[in-house]
């Protein structure tokens, strides 16, 4: 059985094989990349979308539960507050007039 000591030297040599594979192979994805761009004509907007698309999938989602005693809401989203934990959604609905 190896000891903790030699253990961690492997780990160590590993850890630098593991770092020279990481940079031949990124080398090598990042040349395919620039080709591709290159070739199809692609703009960062092509490979990433716009910053306006990110947000607005962050953006927050209108009320859909009201708790008729305080008056506090809740989108659907998330851990249920305990004032609707284990009750029926239905009858803290807020309804569309």
């Amino acid at each position: 059985m190896a000891t903790y000591r030699e253990l961690k030297e492997r780990a160590a040599a590993l850890n630098v094989l593991i770092k020279e594979a990481r940079d031949v192979e990124f080398k090598a994805v990042l040349e395919d990349v620039r080709m591709r761009v290159r070739e199809f004509g692609l703009t960062p907007f092509d490979v990433f979308g716009s910053p306006q698309d990110r947000r607005r999938r962050q953006s927050s989602k209108r009320p859909r539960y009201r708790n008729p005693a305080t008056g506090v809401e809740w989108s659907g989203l998330g851990r249920e507050p305990l004032w609707i934990k284990g009750k029926n959604h239905s009858d803290f609905e807020i309804k569309e007039d």
